[in-house]
């Protein structure tokens, strides 16, 4: 297939998957409806600039519109409730910031297409890491992605034990990053980062034992294999009790590969939302300590949900679990 036919039969999928129309696709990337209108027909083929620019404004990447789509990948706001545009608080030391929750958004499409990568290059990540590093993984990649398409408002912590995971550069995080400067070799001033930001934690939640499948005639899902019909729960894990302005995902493997499931942000998490510190045992090789989420940052969690597929059953799996009925 020529390449202008692969590159106009990508930009109507991610286009469609996006809810976009032709023109709201032109006022975002400041382009000619009947300009978008020629390329998805294969008539026009677009320049360099304008191919990064229609990238970024789809969620994807460069790549992703120049090879056949994938077909599987769900992405916001399509196949996905959706919060309403609002401003996400992000608290720091002696105030706070208002933030509009779309990057999480697009951070999901972008994740996926992250993910799509891998997969492309003949890279099975999840036999590769095994399910107990894949949350880890698929929240670095959401963290990738939420840099992507931020457009310069949120930078990677540089300390991989740094606090929090992405620093916010409003104007006070840029004036901080800019005193900090000749600092960045240095752990303290990034942990925490005084001016704030996200931090970000993955979870597939839990299921039932072997030996509890096993009385229940039920297989119990292997990796690849789809969860949701056996999750019994979720929750998170971190390191410190300290930890706030959290970004939780639950993801599901879809088709055999990971996919975001639901989006959850609070800025409002305290020490009493957080278990007690759980030192490794001796022996116990390369564990550290963690702390997990209790019931009350659950909840909290999910009354700001940000985003939850609509099919699968993952909203009535959160609202149940919750015993309310704020999704959808």
């Amino acid at each position: 297939m020529p390449i202008n036919e692969i590159f106009a039969e990508a930009l109507r999928h991610y286009r469609k998957q996006a809810a976009m129309s032709q023109e709201d696709l032109a006022n975002a990337a400041n382009l000619d409806r009947t300009y978008i209108s020629q390329l998805e027909r294969g008539q026009k083929s677009p320049t360099l600039n304008t191919l990064v620019k229609l990238a970024s404004c789809l969620g994807v990447s460069v790549q992703h519109l120049l090879r056949k789509p994938m077909q599987d990948s769900p992405m916001v706001p399509a196949e996905y409730f959706v919060r309403g545009p609002e401003k996400i608080v992000v608290r720091r030391s002696g105030g706070s910031a208002a933030i509009s929750n779309s990057t999480l958004m697009s951070a999901v499409n972008s994740a996926h297409a992250l993910i799509d990568d891998l997969y492309g290059a003949d890279l099975n990540i999840s036999s590769i890491l095994g399910l107990r590093n894949l949350s880890a993984f698929v929240g670095e990649l959401f963290g990738a992605a939420v840099v992507r398409v931020s457009a310069g408002q949120f930078v990677r912590n540089p300390h991989q034990d740094g606090y929090p995971d992405l620093l916010l550069m409003d104007a006070v995080g840029r004036r901080r990053w800019k005193e900090l400067r000749e600092r960045l070799n240095e752990k303290t001033p990034f942990s925490p980062f005084a001016s704030g930001g996200v931090e970000v934690k993955a979870t597939c939640g839990s299921v039932p034992t072997p030996e509890i499948c096993k009385s229940r005639g039920i297989k119990r899902p292997e990796i690849g294999d789809t969860r949701i019909g056996c999750m019994t729960g979720y929750d998170w894990k971190a390191h410190h009790r300290e930890t706030n302005n959290l970004v939780g995902l639950l993801w599901d493997f879809i088709g055999g590969r990971p996919r975001i499931s639901a989006v959850f942000y609070a800025s409002n998490l305290e020490e009493e939302d957080w278990g007690n510190i759980v030192q490794p045992r001796a022996g116990g090789g390369r564990t550290t300590s963690v702390s997990i989420m209790n019931k009350s940052g659950i909840r909290k969690m999910y009354e700001g949900w940000q985003c939850v597929l609509r099919k699968g059953g993952y909203r009535e799996f959160l609202n149940a679990r919750n015993g309310r009925d704020l999704i959808g």
